[in-house]
């Protein structure tokens, strides 16, 4: 009995010998996962002369880069004038009120009532015409405005004012000539005419000084020759031509020209009739103040008594 219990005591002590062991062996490493390799295609390979995802291309704009041919912040860019196309300056698109019809045409016919009182009398009455499209529409009524004084004393060169009317008699423009001495001799006194639409000025129309042939310069708002036209050497023939070139005088973009209205109105009257063509694309303040033109070419050429006498 005494035997086993040694033996068990022996066995105990052996037990906790060997746990005391294994608790002061350290623990084994883990095992740790062995990489493998990628599997075809996951990773796809560059190729040459294929654009890639997050790399800059050559001739593509970088973002913080200067480009060529943009503006740079600090640099002086050079300013391209603009080329006249045809001859004229380029359309401008602000249209004064009342004056939508005109951007569509390219042709007017001005035709001037007959005044019986004036034709029977031979006293000078106030002018009236009318302004036709090329289908023979009325477009347009003008009316003189001026004194009875100036008409008898001072003729075709007396100051007055043209009143343009639409259709639904509203006035959409004003023109205004003053007194000038139409003589060749006095080039300080040259014939004049403005144009407005209200109390906006439109263009002017302005005589040259020659000594044989008619020249005009029709000029813009800001005083600037946009046309010039020319008149013919003699004005005896049945039909009287007035070139409208370019400020240049190189191209003819138009022309004025009186028409022939008859044996009994050519003789006994002082009624003319005109047709006015201009490009199409010009500006519309342009194109009223060559009917501005037209008026007073009218006056200074053709309003004469002597056809009356």
């Amino acid at each position: 009995m005494k035997v086993y219990i040694t033996e068990q005591c022996i066995t105990l002590r052996s037990v906790e010998s060997m746990t005391s062991y294994s608790a002061l062996q350290p623990p084994f490493p883990t095992m740790q996962q062995i990489a493998t390799a990628p599997v075809p295609g996951a990773f796809p390979m560059p190729q040459p002369g294929m654009p890639q995802p997050g790399m800059p291309q050559p001739g593509m704009p970088q973002p913080g880069m200067p480009q060529p041919g943009m503006p740079q912040p600090g640099m002086i860019q050079p300013v391209i004038p603009m080329v006249p196309q045809g001859g004229w300056s380029p359309s401008n698109t602000t249209c004064p009120p009342g004056l939508e019809y005109l951007i569509v045409l390219d042709h007017l016919f001005i035709q001037q009532k007959v005044e019986l009182f004036e034709a029977f009398t031979g006293w000078e009455s106030k002018n009236k015409y009318v302004a036709l499209n090329i289908r023979g529409e009325t477009v347009f009524y003008i009316a003189e405005e001026s004194g009875c004084c100036a008409r008898l004393c001072l003729g075709s060169s007396r100051s007055c004012e043209f009143h343009l009317f639409d259709v639904n008699r509203r006035e959409v423009l004003r023109m205004v000539r003053p007194y000038r001495c139409n003589s060749c001799c006095c080039p300080c006194c040259l014939e004049e005419l403005e144009v407005y639409s209200g109390n906006t000025l439109l263009g002017s129309v302005s005589q040259n000084w020659t000594l044989w042939r008619p020249s005009f310069s029709i000029r813009d708002a800001s005083g600037e020759t946009v046309l010039i036209i020319k008149g013919p050497w003699f004005r005896f023939c049945v039909e009287t031509l007035f070139k409208v070139k370019s400020a240049d005088g190189i191209h003819r973009v138009g022309e004025i020209k009186k028409e022939w209205s008859g044996m009994s109105r050519e003789f006994f009257t002082d009624s003319d009739n005109f047709s006015i063509s201009f490009p199409l694309d010009l500006d519309v303040k342009i194109k009223a103040v060559l009917l501005g033109a037209c008026l007073l070419m009218d006056f200074m050429y053709f309003e004469s008594s002597g056809k009356r006498n």
